[in-house]
């Protein structure tokens, strides 16, 4: 998929977004949001949009960013940026998802995550939220958003890592014991497998693992890895072993892509 020339979004120089602040306060409130995504999901997904969003914009000048949203399901952060002044096309492999609450949103493609259908350099930004642990290949995965950035444009890539207490996502934290054990029990107490279906649909990634790709890609600067819904002065989690895994919840990699 090709755009029209636009302008540059500059993210390299851009560092500004008051409306987001990694605070403890934050952190309960999206605890809390969390807890509330089974019974009131409108609640949930809209908070975690903006949330989201607003976290982005402290890395890249949203306006006028072409921006490319990697696994964007129901469209959410698709309309999230939109709606910040972002020019945004998304992909899915799922159509009934795409479609599940209506025409999906302009500009959207049935594709896979492991080929993404633009061109090399073609976005300022390439975004995708919670969809690396569902991929068979998370590395090709990351390696296509890295492709299709433009140079010192953004990569702003984050999952649940499987070691976190969500990481078996509605089978934890049964999931400590195994994958398949948490599934079956799931199946057993529910009377229905579980959406997310380990090895199929879910897969165990590590914060260790996305730390190394990240570092060993000679494409991209790591900009930020961090704990995506805790405080800023728990950044230093991610650098301890062992302890990140479990405490991390949710990794956040900021990726600047390199100049050739």
């Amino acid at each position: 998929m090709d755009w029209p020339a636009a302008a540059s979004a500059s993210p390299q120089n851009h560092r500004a977004a008051p409306g987001h602040r990694a605070t403890f306060g934050r952190c309960v409130r999206l605890f809390s949001a969390f807890r509330r995504e089974g019974t009131d999901p409108e609640y949930f997904y809209d908070l975690m949009a903006r949330d989201t969003i607003a976290q982005l914009g402290s890395y890249v000048r949203l306006d006028g960013a072409t921006i490319a949203d990697v696994g964007t399901g129901l469209g959410r952060f698709a309309h999230a940026l939109t709606a910040a002044g972002a020019r945004c096309t998304g992909i899915d492999h799922d159509i009934k998802e795409l479609t599940s609450l209506g025409p999906p949103p302009a500009n959207t493609l049935v594709a896979s995550a492991l080929a993404l259908p633009y061109r090399t350099g073609s976005v300022d930004v390439c975004f995708s939220s919670n969809v690396l642990e569902h991929v068979p290949d998370p590395w090709r995965m990351a390696g296509e958003m890295v492709r299709v950035t433009r140079p010192g444009g953004l990569v702003f890539l984050s999952f649940t890592n499987w070691l976190s207490p969500w990481g078996g996502h509605e089978t934890s934290p049964w999931h400590y014991l195994g994958g398949d054990r948490a599934a079956r029990r799931y199946e057993r107490r529910t009377g229905r497998p579980p959406r997310n279906r380990y090895g199929e649909s879910l897969h165990p990634v590590s914060v260790s693992a996305a730390l190394a790709w990240a570092r060993a890609n000679g494409d991209v600067d790591v900009v930020d890895a961090l704990p995506r819904y805790l405080p800023r002065w728990a950044a230093g989690i991610v650098r301890v072993p062992g302890l990140r895994e479990v405490a991390t919840w949710n990794l956040l990699l900021v990726l600047r892509k390199r100049s050739p």
